[in-house]
């Protein structure tokens, strides 16, 4: 959803052009795989991170252009909404030291970006979802001036027919109604890419799904909306059920989610962008002048810009990526499991831990996959959001153990040894999965920071009514943001 889309409204015949046009780049696309035209000459690994604003109070700021405008830099850039900004990161290697010289750099753009912001009285936080945020913060009014975040809304209600239900149970109940997408805005992610040759897209999917839940259990940071306790990654139910375009009668029907961890394993990229074609209807059907069939038979690279934007509005939580850079196609896996947060050093672990583990799961003469059914893994993604590090998981050979001892156990290690053979060096490998181990040993993520210091707060700060132990909850959470020393080590009194 990064295209820029202008305002208008969509005819019959718009939508008919652009279902024809979308099937003809998926067939330019097959071409392309199959005449190997994708560049490939090293794998690199990318970053996305959101942001949330708050204000003095901790309260959302619904202030991201004046805070764009203040911190005057191209790498940030407004989400849907008001309250949000987001990074993007160069691409890089893993090898050598990369990863603790980007850690380094990303802090220090951190810092100036938060200096600007409080110049005019705002405040930049790195969590999944804001505790201190309402219903009343959640509105039309909130969502971001780019006009095809409107064009979503417009498109997302119109094939829902009604308002969105949000339902999700955890310690507390919430249960609502929105009648806007600005419920997604609360949710704030930190996005992993890795390039990948097309042949070795499938396995890299394969592996990334069979880690997911293992990634949210250990990254939880969500653990409040609405003032109420729900899952321990509250992200996870909040944003499918926020995007989501079917009444009950078709999910009733078994239609397909727009936001999917998807329902197989599968054996080519191809697979995805066919599944993206077949199974849903498009949400922004504009077409571009682009003949990808004529432009392929010139010798140039086609953009697919119908097939880019459909894929764009499809969130499956390990997404495909075609892109173009410099006149070269390439493949990426959009990892997007993990919220925001707690700290950049945090980050950094989430990203080593998973990229150590891709780099062995993938490549097994024995497959991982191969011994777990795709339904398994989808259950481990949904107990690691709701349950967060105390969740209990399934792994082959192992059977459904606590996730920390999972980790400890088994695949810390391998995250250790595809590091090493990614070539990053010893020293930075071992801190940053020294952090996730700690993690472990604690029993500590960000989620069960928030909870417990909330608890503590709300019982011994009295009359503090719930509002205002989240503000102070959120406070000091910031304070540790900014100190960069990993969750696990954060005091909760």
């Amino acid at each position: 959803m990064g295209e820029d889309v202008a305002a208008r409204s969509f005819s019959r015949e718009d939508r008919q052009r652009y279902r024809e046009k979308l099937q003809r780049s998926l067939d330019v696309f097959g071409r392309m795989l199959s005449e190997a035209r994708f560049d490939f000459e090293r794998p690199l690994t990318g970053l996305e991170i959101e942001f949330n604003l708050v204000d003095d109070q901790r309260d959302p700021a619904m202030r991201n252009e004046e805070v764009l405008g203040a911190i005057a830099s191209d790498v940030f850039q407004t989400e849907v909404g008001q309250f949000n900004i987001e990074i993007n990161v160069r691409p890089s290697t893993l090898t050598g030291r990369a990863a603790e010289e980007l850690e380094t750099e990303l802090r220090g753009v951190l810092n100036a970006a938060e200096q600007r912001a409080r110049e005019i009285g705002a405040h930049i936080v790195m969590i999944g979802v804001l505790p201190t945020l309402m219903p009343e913060h959640l509105t039309a009014a909130s969502i971001s001036a780019n006009p095809r975040y409107a064009l979503l809304n417009e498109q997302i209600f119109a094939a829902r027919g009604e308002d969105l239900h949000i339902s999700i149970d955890g310690p507390e109940r919430l249960a609502t109604y929105a009648d806007t997408i600005a419920p997604e805005a609360a949710c704030t992610s930190v996005q992993f890419h890795l390039q990948v040759s097309p042949q070795d897209y499938a396995a890299n999917w394969n592996a990334a799904q069979c880690v997911a839940g293992v990634q949210v259990a250990l990254g939880a940071n969500s653990p409040f909306l609405f003032g109420k306790e729900l899952w321990r990654e509250t992200r996870i139910a909040l944003f499918e059920q926020a995007t989501d375009t079917r009444p009950q009668e078709l999910k009733a029907q078994g239609v397909r989610p727009r936001v999917w961890f998807g329902e197989r394993w599968i054996t080519s990229v191809f697979d995805h962008f066919e599944e993206n074609v077949r199974y849903f209807p498009a949400l922004l059907p504009v077409c571009d002048d682009e003949d990808p069939a004529r432009v392929l038979d010139g010798g140039d690279t086609p953009r697919l810009g119908e097939l880019r934007m459909h894929n764009g509005t499809i969130w499956r939580w390990n997404r495909p990526v075609y892109d173009v850079h410099r006149g070269k196609p390439h493949l990426r896996i959009e990892n997007r499991v993990l919220p925001a947060g707690p700290t950049i050093c945090d980050v950094m672990a989430n990203g080593a831990f998973y990229f150590g583990l891709l780099r062995m799961l993938a490549y097994e003469d024995r497959p991982v996959w191969s011994q777990m059914s795709f339904a398994t893994a989808e259950d481990n993604f949904n107990e690691g959001a709701k349950r967060g590090i105390r969740a209990h998981l399934y792994w082959p050979g192992v059977g459904t153990v606590p996730v920390t001892e999972l980790v400890l156990r088994h695949l810390l290690p391998l995250a250790h040894r595809g590091l090493a053979e990614w070539g990053v060096d010893t020293a930075v490998s071992d801190r940053l999965l020294g952090v996730i181990e700690r993690r472990c040993i604690s029993h500590r993520n960000g989620a069960e920071w928030i909870a417990q210091t909330f608890h503590r707060i709300d019982d011994e700060m009295q009359p503090l009514d719930r509002r205002d132990a989240l503000r102070e909850t959120l406070r000091r959470y910031v304070e540790h943001m900014h100190s960069n020393v990993p969750v696990d080590s954060w005091p909760t009194g």
